[in-house]
């Protein structure tokens, strides 16, 4: 096993200690901050100053789902110890999102709602779409059932009897209420429903170029049937929730500028600050940002082994907008997907998603966050920020003169935009590997093994990973 490069002993007398220190500021990264410090460790989180310069809503997930009741989302928090009080900032929203495409402006949500909504449009006779409907639900809430049952990564050590998690393979068949897979209703939909559920998949999934599996199509596409959450305006989205409960626990963040270079002083691994000289290290370095980004941030050749990794095959690009709230359409849900045209494939630029965020002051503009998942290399980005910008412009026939592009500086490392796919034969439904093969105990929070479960595959590796890891700290 390789490792990183050891500091000098000369510089020891500069190094500052935590029991993990965790680079990016990405969402399994917080949540696994938190659970380390439920467990009594010093947690430091480093985030790069230009993800932090920017609109928070670009890091915000596209979808929050299950944020009361049995949902995933609303386990994760109470797993956290986030404060009643907090939780109840969750909005709940029947309307998921709205599936619009040249000729139709389609409510995808509450399942009654759901149902009148497709065959108001007709893309299913009444049968056929509470059959349709019913299916899913119950393929969503087996996947979830799953989910919150099985383990997600690979621990290193076994826990202590009361902490344990279920055990390595797939959950046991009595804990599962609803057949899993995807429904057969769904496998043979006819071609305009076939391709409606793609651009869902989509839009939804942080997969790169690989389909999702079977069982992740099922939770991905029943989703939005469980209920959206959002959460009120001024409250800094998921992620400041989550920073408040790090705090509380007594974790540290910190923001990094300029150049750095990962080491290891006295077989702790870390970072040191180029400039500064200032050496940071944990008992446990945790990477929760893409290895490949990180790998071009420090630029050193040859590239440390922990941060060896396949680029990514797309990349989620994401243009920021302000508009006046009233040139909002009344009828425009806080989530669009947008299918541009239905002969195409659903990919690149045919299908965006459009997220709206209301300000906490009527009179200050609203922030619009449009995405495309676009190849990472060989493809015209400037093109795709047009046909984006299209895309935009024909849900606001009447925003024109009031639609304004942000620009922003795009952080070097702390980046989610990178979509990577699973080895051949790994994915959901299976474990992650959370420990890279080093000297040191370094750990990569990749999310390309839950990435086909999109927001919940980032809860859950967050949740799970945060355990396994402290379970090795112990």
């Amino acid at each position: 096993m390789r490792g990183l490069p050891a500091l000098a002993a000369s510089a020891s007398q500069r190094t500052r200690r935590w029991d993990a220190v965790v680079l990016g500021g990405a969402l399994p990264g917080l949540i696994a901050a938190v659970r380390l410090g439920m467990r009594g460790e010093r947690v430091l989180v480093l985030e790069e100053d230009a993800a932090l310069a920017a609109f928070p809503g670009l890091r915000e997930p596209f979808l929050m789902t299950g944020g009361d009741g049995d949902g995933v989302l609303a386990a994760c928090l109470r797993a956290l110890g986030v404060p009643l009080i907090d939780r109840r900032r969750l909005d709940p929203d029947t309307c998921a999102y709205q599936l619009v495409y040249p000729g139709a402006r389609l409510d995808v949500g509450e399942p009654v709602s759901t149902i009148e909504e497709l065959v108001a449009w007709k893309i299913a006779a009444p049968e056929a779409a509470h059959e349709l409907v019913r299916a899913l639900a119950d393929a969503a809430a087996a996947e979830r059932e799953a989910m919150l049952l099985a383990p997600v990564v690979r621990g290193t050590r076994r826990l202590p009897l009361g902490q344990r998690r279920p055990p390595a393979g797939p959950p046991r068949p009595e804990a599962i209420r609803h057949p899993r897979g995807l429904p057969a209703v769904v496998a043979s939909a006819p071609v305009r429903l076939a391709a409606l559920f793609a651009a869902q998949v989509r839009a939804l999934s942080n997969l790169g170029a690989s389909a999702p599996s079977p069982e992740a199509r099922a939770r991905l596409l029943g989703l939005a049937l469980e209920g959206s959450a959002l959460l009120a305006p001024g409250q800094g989205g998921l992620r400041g929730l989550l920073r408040r409960r790090i705090e509380s626990l007594y974790g540290e963040f910190r923001s990094v500028s300029g150049a750095f270079r990962l080491i290891a002083a006295a077989q702790q691994p870390g970072i040191e600050l180029g400039g500064s000289g200032e050496i940071l290290v944990g008992r446990a370095l945790v990477l929760n940002a893409p290895r490949d980004a990180l790998a071009r941030a420090i630029g050193e050749d040859p590239v440390p082994e922990p941060l060896r990794a396949a680029p990514a095959a797309r990349r989620r690009l994401s243009l920021h907008f302000r508009l006046r709230p009233d040139a909002l359409p009344a009828g425009m849900a806080r989530r669009v997907i947008v299918v541009r045209e239905m002969g195409r494939p659903m990919d690149a630029t045919n299908v965006v998603t459009l997220r709206v965020f209301t300000p906490p002051r009527p009179r200050d503009p609203a922030d619009l966050v449009a995405s495309a998942v676009i190849p990472n290399e060989g493809f015209d980005s400037e093109a795709a920020e047009l046909e984006i910008t299209a895309a935009v412009s024909e849900l606001l026939p009447f925003a024109q003169r009031s639609l304004e592009r942000v620009r922003w500086r795009a952080p070097r490392w702390d980046v989610e935009d990178l979509l990577a796919d699973p080895s051949p034969g790994e994915g959901w439904p299976g474990e992650s590997e959370v420990r890279l093969a080093c000297r040191q105990p370094v750990y990569a929070l990749e999310r390309c093994g839950v990435a086909s479960l999109g927001f919940d595959g980032d809860l859950l590796l967050g949740w799970r990973a945060g355990d396994a890891i402290a379970a090795d700290l112990a």
